[in-house]
């Protein structure tokens, strides 16, 4: 018998024991698993050594590469006082340290920090709060929610409910709420001669006529301001934000951003809805929050929001909570993660960053069969025209094979590459992604 290599010993248990996310597990019986034994900067490295660029941060979560020495510290410190606590009826310092952190960089605009594990727990948090907020204030009617046509904002039921992505709603559709879509403000929707403001001010006379018709029996618009990731990197002008807001403002309507992927720098502003000059009155974040390491995410609200459950009445208090709300360890990395921001000036570096990989890309923005490339701070995505039907998972694997971690989504190709991209690796992955691109169309 001929020995089994450590790779292909994980892989079988992988395959007989752990039931993988957002998976079709039989495609692995000609699409393999990829082992990973360790990580280092932008690189995933497997059991027998073989590497790959990881072009994506691992779902969007590592900010800075893996294994950044500072965060490390951080966590081997936090570990030696405090690893975890219940946080009903108790706090700790690394909780409130973030919250004040968080709120501060909202201007103190959002100074209520709840904490959850993930983003889609974010995402039922900020519904279930706007909908309690209305209870509390006596307007029970205002049940309902509006979002985005192609939204994606998890996948729990409430976070579904506010998904307008089919493969991911149909399923489970008997199960979650009827939400009323409104048009989408993505600028390749943009007739000949129009730009991605006039996209962005029709969609906002759509989301008008929605509110006109129906705002008492709204509690809020959900947003993913000027991306939205899942449904294929649709990016859209800082223009349907302000309009957003303002109409929201007029109709007594909740404002929830959702910056679970494109907060802390991806945009090319620490958050996202700064680029409108606006304030949600819910702010959602995760992914990024911790830069890869623990999960943890936050809803940031308002003093009104607070205060309309402020009461002696338990009944008004905000009834939501699971076992490692505010985790110490998390909201540790989470604390050194800002610490990198100021440490490393993030921003102003990444705008040098993202500059120089936006000239590598040059000759995939040119490819014959490219569309609608678009970039935005430390996001890259473009369109495959004539795409195959099975797209996704033949560029994946070609990509993989030049040792580069892509993930698409239909047919289209983006990258959100962790803050440490430099001149020889942004060149290696576009030059790599180029010769996979074409490979898949031959």
């Amino acid at each position: 018998m001929s020995p089994v290599s450590p790779s292909s010993d994980l892989l079988n248990r992988s395959l007989a024991a752990v039931w993988h996310p957002c998976t079709q597990m039989k495609h692995h019986e000609q699409l393999p698993l990829v082992p990973v034994a360790r990580a280092e900067g932008l690189w995933l490295y497997g059991p027998d050594g073989s590497r790959c660029l990881d072009a994506v941060s691992s779902w969007w979560v590592n900010l800075f590469g893996h294994g950044e020495p500072r965060i490390n510290a951080a966590l081997r410190d936090q570990l030696d006082t405090l690893a975890h606590v219940m946080l009903a009826g108790f706090t700790h310092e690394p909780a409130v340290a973030l919250a004040e952190r968080l709120s501060a960089l909202t201007g103190g605009a959002l100074g209520h920090a709840f904490y959850a594990s993930d983003g889609a727990s974010a995402t039922e948090i900020a519904l279930k709060m706007s909908h309690h907020y209305w209870r509390n204030q006596g307007q029970t009617e205002k049940t309902g929610f509006l979002c985005l046509e192609g939204s994606y904002h998890g996948e729990t039921l409430g976070a579904l409910s506010v998904t307008d992505v089919a493969i991911f709603r149909d399923a489970y559709a008997p199960l979650i709420r009827d939400v009323r879509t409104v048009p989408s403000p993505d600028a390749r929707q943009a007739a000949p001669g129009e730009t991605a403001a006039d996209v962005a001010r029709r969609a906002a006379a759509g989301l008008e006529a929605a509110l006109r018709e129906g705002a008492g029996r709204v509690a809020a618009l959900i947003v993913e301001p000027l991306v939205q990731c899942a449904t294929g990197f649709a990016m859209h002008d800082p223009e349907y934000l302000r309009l957003a807001r303002a109409l929201c403002d007029r109709y007594g309507v909740h404002l929830i951003c959702d910056e679970i992927a494109v907060g802390f720098g991806r945009t090319g502003s620490f958050f996202a809805h700064e680029q409108a000059g606006i304030r949600p009155d819910f702010l959602c974040l995760s992914k990024g929050i911790t830069g890869g390491y623990l999960p943890l995410s936050v809803v940031l609200t308002t003093d009104a929001v607070f205060a309309a459950f402020y009461d002696d009445r338990t009944a008004r208090a905000f009834l939501h909570s699971h076992s490692y709300t505010g985790n110490a360890l998390a909201c540790r990395a989470a604390l050194a993660v800002l610490d990198i921001f100021v440490q490393d000036d993030v921003i102003a570096a990444n705008r040098r960053r993202a500059q120089s990989f936006t000239a590598r890309l040059a000759p995939l923005a040119a490819h014959p069969r490219v569309r609608h490339f678009r970039h935005l701070g430390m996001i890259w995505a473009f369109d495959v025209a004539d795409a195959p039907a099975d797209f996704s998972r033949r560029m994946f694997s070609a990509a993989l094979a030049r040792e580069i971690l892509l993930r698409p989504i239909g047919n289209t190709v983006y990258f959100m590459p962790p803050y440490c991209l430099d001149e020889e690796s942004g060149a290696l992955l576009a030059t790599r992604v180029l010769q996979a691109l074409d490979g898949v169309l031959e």
